[in-house]
């Protein structure tokens, strides 16, 4: 069940694609009323265009919120934003044209996304894409969509699936070098570095830029929450 957060939900969508077209897939996150990821889902798209995988987020988000509670959308894509909130209007105006005459552009995702936003309460914040200390939400579903444009397949949280790793073309972390030998006797990774980017742990909780991290089996956060991540 969606998480309201007091008289809202509020969710953050974004679609990625490796090369453009390229393989692409999408993710929506929603948070609970700490504005931690509570609910997600993501996947792959096969060969597609960068505003086809924005825009197949959103119209994913929409169709598995409920339309009666008020909705916040936090998004990193201009277009997508720009479709539904400053466009929309004057293309259906003109029969699904734009001003020059000519075919709305993805014009089945923009029809299906307008129907979906009938009647309901949707706001719409455009939020920077990878900042340091950017929206976690956002965040969350880059990284969720990355993934699913490599995998090609679903993820999120009804399928059980881990959350999303650090995003590939994201760094993480210093240059690679010779890691130091494990510690005996189930400590955390003697290898600690200090994170370039602020992120999230496998424990949930987040980490600054600049704060001590360690790589564990999904990815890099606390030193101490190695044990617990290999677990």
């Amino acid at each position: 069940m969606i998480v309201p957060m007091g008289e809202r939900v509020v969710a953050a969508c974004d679609g990625a694609c490796k090369g453009n077209p390229g393989p692409a897939g999408w993710a929506w996150v929603v948070s609970d009323e700490a504005e931690a990821p509570a609910r997600w889902a993501a996947g792959g798209l096969g060969r597609a265009t960068n505003n086809v995988a924005e825009l197949t987020a959103l119209e994913r988000l929409l169709a598995a919120t409920d339309p009666g509670v008020p909705l916040e959308v936090r998004m990193d894509s201009q277009y997508a934003m720009k479709a539904v909130t400053t466009w929309l209007p004057g293309w259906k105006r003109n029969g699904w044209r734009t001003a020059a005459g000519k075919p709305v552009a993805n014009q089945d995702l923009v029809v299906r996304i307008d129907e979906l936003l009938e009647g309901r309460v949707v706001e719409f914040r455009y939020v920077p894409a990878h900042q340091v200390d950017g929206d976690p939400l956002n965040d969350f579903a880059d990284r969720a969509a990355s993934q699913a444009a490599l995998a090609q397949e679903p993820a999120g949280s009804d399928l059980g699936s881990p959350q999303p790793p650090p995003s590939p073309g994201t760094p993480s972390a210093a240059p690679r070098r010779k890691a130091a030998p494990r510690r005996s006797g189930g400590g955390s990774s003697a290898r600690t570095i200090k994170a370039k980017f602020a992120g999230r742990c496998v424990c949930g909780r987040p980490y600054a830029a600049g704060e001590p991290i360690a790589k564990n089996p999904q990815g890099w956060g606390h030193p101490e929450c190695r044990s617990t991540g290999a677990a």
